[in-house]
């Protein structure tokens, strides 16, 4: 990959979800208002949120990821060949659990036409440039890591679907990451410049009580990080020109 930055960023990007947002979505999933109604309420608070990011001189503007239900399933159920579903239960935290949104693949995984990318563009508009044509505010696009979708197709009972479509883990890494590459490449044709991958599949794979619960089903540390790693690497070697 060319044009390879060494990066600092000052937030993730992610922001707490603003109590006029949650309304919004929960009067969409009872039909109350259209999906237009939505779509324009959330940009509304994006363009808010963008403003005080500026404000506060964060070089890099996100979304907020406002129009994500999740940090990373919504990523993955942009891809072709990929669904929304519901589990019996959603992540377990310490004394919490999540609402239980996953995916369900439905056919190969593809990357083409995936809907963050018209998300993006909604951001780039604010971007901003100083004389020399240097950014003042960059765009940055923050995607789960691809680490983190292999992890998703394996959770609870979604590895049996998953099999159906992919009895070969190595035919399935491929096809992520050649989803991943073919998602960079559409972003970058859209003038993305800053593409952030988030992963917490490493805090899985120390966390006792995930690998104690795959005790038994032929799961060793060392082949599980080899698969992220492979999740991880394969989709880097996109070859993007600037």
């Amino acid at each position: 990959m060319s044009n390879v930055r060494n990066i600092h960023f000052e937030a993730v990007g992610s922001y707490l979800r603003p109590a006029e947002l949650k309304e919004a979505r929960a009067k969409f999933a009872d039909g109350k208002i259209s999906a237009t109604d939505l779509r324009a309420v959330e940009d509304r608070l994006i363009t808010e949120v963008i403003r005080q990011q500026k404000a506060h001189r964060l070089p890099y503007i996100t979304d907020g990821e406002f129009r994500r239900s999740y940090w990373h399933l919504d990523f993955m159920w942009g891809f072709n060949g990929v669904e929304h579903i519901e589990l019996e239960h959603g992540y377990q935290f310490h004394g919490e659990e999540t609402t239980k949104g996953s995916i369900q693949l439905t056919g190969k995984i593809t990357g083409e036409n995936h809907p963050f990318i018209k998300d993006f563009l909604f951001v780039k508009q604010f971007e901003e440039l100083d004389a020399n044509g240097e950014y003042i505010f960059e765009a940055k696009q923050t995607v789960p890591a691809p680490a983190q979708f292999l992890a998703e197709l394996f959770r609870g009972k979604n590895a049996e679907n998953t099999r159906k479509f992919y009895p070969n883990t190595t035919q399935l890494i491929e096809d992520i990451a050649q989803a991943y590459r073919t998602f960079f490449q559409e972003i970058y044709a859209a003038g993305c410049r800053t593409v952030q991958l988030d992963d917490c599949t490493w805090g899985m794979i120390v966390d006792s009580d995930y690998w104690k619960a795959k005790v038994g089903t032929g799961f060793t540390l060392e082949q599980e990080a080899l698969q992220y790693l492979k999740g991880t690497i394969l989709p880097s070697r996109a070859n993007l020109r600037g």
